[in-house]
């Protein structure tokens, strides 16, 4: 829209002046409302002419772009986003727990021990208080009580701290163990032998995690990293980096904790993925782009 906002049926025109049609005005004007010009560009960009450059676009669409195929893309992002933050929270839930209960359980006597230096790293002690403890849980009602109930105690033990820690401060404490056998221990719990695979992995769904969580946009995601060979088994060059391998790492780690959760996700991605592909332009952006292929989700 530029640098100045505009009414509904500008919108309109400007993108029927730009090649994109629009056959119920009225529905259009609804969805631009109720979703936004803004937030539904990035819907349409892949069916720009000049797509994927961003830095020359010149926002004209290609032929036959209709402005229901960005509706429809935006759909599968919004539903995908449901599947993997309810099936991603189990993972994170199940790792936390894991990792509490493991290192919990081999130093019994030391309720804190994700504060001893001589058991996790020193950078990440130093650093707790300002980065996770203090800035957390200020207000966190749970600690405070154990706090007002047990003044003697710098930090809550453990399983209570971990519980409130953020997925990256979980992953960021396994990382800062210090003893190799008790990350491997945790490791070859998902059916993984390498910790730097395990951490990948994590890494991987942590990242779609946080997507999901502030709404970004996830059919053209790329992790930061690239995925690692391992069990989850990703195959092809683009896959390493793309939605359809990151969620091949979602589901692998889903597996190891629930397969009936991983038989539930793995139908419904199917389900979602072929409803879409019923739209020729949607099904080759959810195949080129995001590379997923309802045949190939196992």
């Amino acid at each position: 829209m530029g640098q100045k906002a505009i009414t509904l049926d500008k919108q309109i025109d400007l993108l029927r002046s730009r090649g994109m049609i629009i056959n119920d005005v009225e529905k259009a004007k609804e969805v631009l409302l109720d979703v936004g010009y803004y937030r539904l560009g990035f819907y349409w960009f892949p069916l720009e002419k000049s797509y994927p450059e961003k830095r020359n676009r010149t926002h004209e669409f290609a032929a036959g772009t209709n402005f229901d195929d960005a509706v429809k893309l935006y759909y599968f992002d919004y539903k995908l986003r449901s599947i993997l933050s309810y099936n991603i929270n189990r993972i994170e839930i199940n790792f936390r727990n894991f990792l509490t209960y493991t290192l919990s359980n081999n130093y019994i006597g030391n309720p804190q021990w994700f504060v001893d230096d001589s058991i996790v790293e020193e950078q990440f002690v130093q650093t707790f208080d300002s980065s996770v403890y203090t800035a957390s849980f200020k207000l966190n009602a749970v600690i405070m009580h154990h706090h007002r109930t047990h003044q003697g105690d710098k930090y809550a033990p453990a399983w209570k701290t971990i519980e409130y820690m953020t997925f990256g401060s979980v992953l960021n404490l396994y990382k800062a163990i210090k003893d190799r056998s008790l990350k491997i221990e945790i490791a070859k719990h998902y059916g993984i032998r390498y910790i730097e695979i395990l951490e990948n992995y994590l890494e991987i769904v942590r990242e779609l995690r946080n997507f999901c969580a502030h709404g970004n946009v996830l059919y053209d995601f790329v992790p930061f990293k690239y995925i690692r060979r391992g069990p989850a088994k990703v195959k092809g060059a683009k896959n390493f980096r793309n939605l359809n391998g990151s969620i091949a790492v979602v589901l692998y780690m889903l597996k190891q904790v629930s397969v009936n959760r991983y038989n539930e996700m793995v139908g419904d991605l199917q389900s979602l993925i072929k409803h879409y592909s019923q739209a020729p332009k949607v099904a080759e952006i959810i195949s080129n782009i995001s590379g997923l292929d309802a045949s190939q989700i196992k």
